[in-house]
């Protein structure tokens, strides 16, 4: 109706005719129809952007920009949105046509909607510049210009936005977003990386000058609490991206450059600004900050920072000390030589802020010893009451946000330890707020309270230790790492139930959604894990689906690191394998599982994980033709052919259970029908195994393939000489299920039209068998299969194999 509607209508070619010479009042009257093909004519087809563009429509859009009014920019950037998608001519057209500079200037505002709805306006434009359309326009592409000015003027534009003034913290975050979306390379096989070279030229000292910033002094550029972490996240995936050790080399000098500039003996505020830098490449590139670390002077400037007067100071230098310790090495300077600093500033500020810093700092030296029992840094009992006062305020509500962030980040280290894992998972109002927290708009939180979870769960990656080794390391004297006796199976179990109880999956669905670059592939993983252990019980895998939580694993085992993936998609298989799929992952998401469950069927995989894809898929195959349609478009039909030959029965099983879901599909039946293989005498031969599970598998598979295709019937009698005993001890079962599964493949045979076989069939034991059968009295238990075996003797007669009885006059 509505591209009906534009087809007929001319949109006006002068805002002023259509308000009888007000442009405002002609933006009024238009701005309806402009709501019409925003939402409705321009997600439809490509014609309704394409008539907007050329009936004049681009300078309309750039008078609503100019009013100034929310609605009407964000619907102004949203339809320009749509006419660059996937469309560089037109693209090209409006770019030149806006101006990027005007385009910048709109994503500066301090309006979070504003700045998103152009960062996604620059994001269509990046993608159909760089070859995202793939349509043939014919003689229009003669008219394509080369675009690499353009992108190369909206990156200089991007990078002159990271440290301008003018810019409002919402529009900055955009800025650093689209960065790191376009900049480094996706592929790592594709060799040029010029864009990550050119940034790093000209923007990484604007980049390490965001990373400087101190909010509490004045005359700081605009920033939203998740400013500076996304600059560390760039700042990272720049130094990923260089390719050999001269470029890295650049990388260093530009930083150790832009670090020692800062230094002042007489401006404190630039030392603090260099020290807040190196906290923004401590929690990038780590390697790149620990370096600069270690040069002479720098650690002890940060000890010495933190006996300083002024509490900006105190406050940056903590985090400076807190990001430092990460290494056991700089751990180990740090306990000797701060320690005693962090107690008096714990102890003697009044300062929340720098209190709580404080604490952290001790928290982080803590836990240098990891879950190594044998290795604790402080005297018994230290942990657990750092924890507590951890805890304290992170149930603090009258606290603001960020400072109760730092108190996760305490935990985040702590909870390392068995005792503070326990106490923390029986606070229940602290474990609450942590979830509440968890849900913030602050994106900078994620990744402690990931990192606490992963520690509460025991989910972190642990390698099994051989016996042997053990009493060899301790034979030679060396260091063996020692378990904490609550960090035993029984614990973890008491742990994973009081946080399910507690709401961690409410929490951890909202964490996944956070559209940002802070919910970082290692963020993802460690989700991914959480979920894992979280899902290890079959019992609890009804409230995880009742929580949303099916529904949040998907994107997990889509996107993030390879191990993620795997853990997320085990998960996956878990859930599926005992809950009903359709309840699990509500409409289209159900589609969206097959991909990560046929991932687990790779032989790489270890058992566990191949066995509950198998039971999964099983499920999935058995709800409808789509589901089986998309199985085998994912090409699992080879794998799970493979597991059918599998010698782990239980294995073996499942892939058995899930062709005979799949047989139903012509694609699996031609399969069967193709000469030279061994896949229907595999069947075949499975019908006689004693595993009663893996023999009602196979026997549903053989029946519903012979009743689909007549040719097999005959081709199960080739492919073995044993088919007859294996069908008369089918029929013969003391299990309903599997003898009414023979009786199929018995009145499949007969209805085969091959008269040779069937008379075949019934000169053999069989007719006596199905004789007695079908004579049995009726029972409600063993109906069906009654029923089933007087329908072949039915068809017996109707071919003239066998006569009816009749009793003598």
């Amino acid at each position: 109706v509505f591209h009906h509607r534009a087809q007929k209508q001319d949109l006006p070619g002068d805002p002023q005719e259509a308000g009888g010479g007000d442009p405002s009042q002609a933006i009024g009257l238009l701005t309806d129809n402009y709501v019409i093909i925003i939402f409705y004519l321009l997600p439809i087809e490509d014609a309704g952007a394409e008539r907007i563009f050329q009936n004049n429509g681009v300078p309309l859009l750039l008078d609503m920009l100019e009013t100034g009014k929310v609605e009407m920019v964000l619907a102004a950037i949203r339809t320009f949105a749509g006419m660059c998608t996937g469309h560089k001519a037109r693209t090209m057209a409006i770019i030149h046509l806006v101006g990027i500079d005007k385009l910048c200037s709109i994503m500066a505002v301090d309006n979070e909607d504003i700045a998103l709805a152009t960062s996604d306006l620059f994001q269509c434009i990046n993608d159909s510049l760089t070859g995202g359309d793939q349509r043939i326009y014919g003689k229009e592409e003669a008219l394509v210009l080369d675009a690499s000015k353009d992108l190369k003027s909206i990156l200089m534009a991007l990078l002159e936005m990271v440290a301008s003034k003018k810019v409002s913290g919402h529009g900055r975050d955009q800025a650093l977003n689209l960065l790191c979306r376009n900049v480094p390379r996706k592929d790592k096989k594709d060799h040029d990386h010029s864009k990550s070279l050119f940034t790093i030229d000209h923007g990484l000292k604007k980049i390490l000058k965001v990373c400087g910033q101190i909010p509490d002094l004045p005359d700081q550029l605009p920033m939203t609490e998740n400013t500076q972490l996304i600059a560390s996240v760039l700042l990272d995936k720049l130094w990923d991206d260089l390719r050999c050790d001269p470029e890295r080399d650049h990388y260093r000098e530009v930083c150790d450059e832009y670090i020692k500039g800062k230094f002042d003996p007489n401006d404190m505020d630039r030392n603090i600004h260099a020290i807040n830098a190196l906290s923004g490449l401590l929690q990038g590139p780590f390697e790149v900050g620990n370096q600069l670390v270690g040069r002479q002077g720098i650690m002890e400037m940060m000890v010495a920072l933190c006996g300083s007067e002024r509490e900006v100071d105190q406050m940056v230098a903590v985090e400076a000390l807190i990001h430092s310790s990460t290494k056991m090495s700089r751990a180990s300077f740090i306990i000797t030589n701060g320690v005693s600093l962090l107690k008096d500033i714990y102890k003697k500020t009044k300062n929340e802020k720098i209190k709580i810093r404080a604490l952290v700092g001790l928290c982080k030296l803590g836990s240098a010893g990891g879950d190594d029992y044998s290795m604790r840094q402080f005297a018994e009992g230290s942990t657990e009451k750092l924890a507590k006062q951890c805890r304290k305020w992170l149930c603090n509500s009258a606290m603001d946000t960020k400072t109760r962030k730092w108190a996760i980040e305490g935990l985040a280290y702590l909870t390392q330890d068995a005792d503070v894992k326990d106490d923390f998972v029986e606070d229940e109002p602290a474990m609450k707020a942590m979830f509440e927290l968890a849900k913030s708009k602050d994106k900078t939180i994620l990744y402690a309270v990931a990192c606490t979870l992963v520690n509460c769960t025991n989910s972190y990656e642990k390698k099994d230790i051989m016996p042997e080794l053990v009493q060899l390391a301790k034979f030679s004297k060396q260091h063996v790492p020692e378990q904490h006796p609550k960090d035993k199976k029984d614990f973890i179990q008491k742990r994973v139930k009081r946080m399910l109880k507690g709401g961690v999956i409410s929490a951890l669905t909202v964490m996944v959604k956070a559209d940002n670059l802070l919910l970082t592939d290692q963020t993802k993983e460690m989700l991914a894990r959480v979920f894992l252990a979280l899902a290890d019980d079959a019992k609890d895998r009804g409230m995880i689906c009742a929580h949303g939580g099916g529904k949040a694993l998907i994107p997990l085992a889509l996107e993030g690191s390879a191990i993620g993936k795997i853990r997320a998609s085990h998960a996956l298989a878990k859930i599926a394998a005992v809950s009903n799929p359709e309840i699990a992952f509500p409409g289209e998401r159900i589609y969206e599982v097959v991909r990560p469950l046929v991932s687990l069927l790779h032989p790489e995989r270890d058992g566990v994980q191949n066995y509950e894809a198998l039971l999964s898929l099983t499920n999935l195959a058995g709800l409808n033709d789509k589901l089986r349609v998309k199985i085998l478009k994912e090409k699992a039909l080879p794998e799970i052919e493979q597991y059918m030959f599998e010698d782990h029965d239980h294995i073996r099983q499942a892939a058995t259970e899930c062709m005979c879901n799949l047989v139903t599909c012509k694609e699996v039946q031609d399969r069967y029908l193709e000469d030279g293989n061994d896949r229907l005498k595999l069947l075949v031969l499975m019908c006689a195994e004693d595993d009663e599970k893996l023999q009602r598998a196979a026997a549903g598979a053989l029946a519903m393939l012979t009743a689909a295709q007549k040719k097999l019937c005959t081709k199960m009698t080739l492919v073995t000489l044993q088919w007859m005993e294996i069908l008369q001890r089918l029929i013969l079962h003391d299990q309903p299920q599997i003898q009414h599964r023979g009786l199929v493949i018995v009145y499949n045979i007969l209805n085969s039209d091959d008269n040779e076989l069937a008379k075949k069939l019934i000169e053999s034991e069989i007719l006596e068998i199905l004789t007695v059968i079908g004579k049995a009295m009726d029972n409600p238990k063993r109906q069906l299969v009654i029923d089933v075996a007087r329908t072949c003797l039915v068809k017996a007669m109707d071919l003239g194999l066998i006569k009816p009885f009749t009793t003598p006059s």
